[in-house]
């Protein structure tokens, strides 16, 4: 068989969708999250300020919040401190503009579980948000870390990528690519939702981007191989095993 992976999709315990609320008073970046959130079969709320927010908290009960820190009313430490006196268990994902290392110690003292900043792959957020879930016994998914397509392995929670037993060093953005193409093998992806996925609204459409990482990843996943990643010309790119 050329590519495996298990189907079963992350669940709650109770066998129940996971519940996740996204806080962000930017319309482009909920829309996007929903919408990638919801496609891995989970119930998604959204919320654009903390009051909000707080009030959806108290109704929807998610099992986990990703959180814009700057925010129109309450910043997100305050909405963070309010959800943690009310359901201390919450999974909290900071998605935040403020890059600076005192901030990333702010908001995980203050009681974030993790913190991603803008711009940000949409693929990392899921890969954090599934990890935190797992950790917190919130969710569980058999067979999520690998994947495999031919003599292509990938272990998302090691980051460890081999073809045909031997190691591949990828860097963090062929990581995610590459991620993104082994999710969908025989799937003709194109450059425009590759940049969706991969690097959201950071490049605004930017298409030689893609086309430069495709040529980074063939030179470390191809190279003196039968070739992987095919181009089909006007449309995107696309992954499956030698044949």
């Amino acid at each position: 068989m050329e590519e495996h992976r298990a189907k079963s999709l992350l669940r709650r315990p109770d066998g129940a969708p996971v519940r996740v609320l996204v806080v962000d008073d930017e319309p482009d970046v909920t829309e996007v999250l929903e919408r990638v959130l919801t496609g891995e079969g989970w119930d998604v709320r959204t919320a654009a300020d903390g009051l909000s927010a707080l009030a959806s908290a108290r109704d929807f009960r998610p099992d986990a919040v990703v959180l814009d820190w700057m925010l129109p009313d309450l910043d997100g430490l305050q909405v963070l401190r309010e959800l943690r006196r009310e359901a201390d268990d919450v999974c909290v994902l900071f998605l935040t503009a403020r890059d600076a290392v005192e901030d990333r110690i702010t908001g995980i003292t203050a009681g974030g579980d993790d913190y991603v900043t803008k711009p940000y792959s949409l693929e990392e957020v899921l890969a954090r948000l599934r990890g935190l879930l797992r950790r917190a016994g919130m969710a569980a998914e058999p067979g999520e870390n690998r994947l495999s397509v031919g003599d292509l392995t990938m272990d998302e929670e090691a980051r460890e990528v081999r073809r045909g037993g031997v190691n591949v060093d990828l860097s963090r953005t062929e990581f995610e690519l590459l991620r993104f193409l082994m999710r969908n093998p025989r799937r003709v992806l194109s450059k425009e939702q590759i940049l969706d996925r991969v690097w959201a609204y950071d490049f605004g459409g930017r298409a030689h981007i893609v086309e430069l990482y495709i040529s980074y990843l063939r030179k470390k996943i191809d190279a003196g191989r039968p070739p992987m990643i095919h181009t089909v010309r006007g449309v995107g790119y696309v992954l499956k095993g030698p044949t």
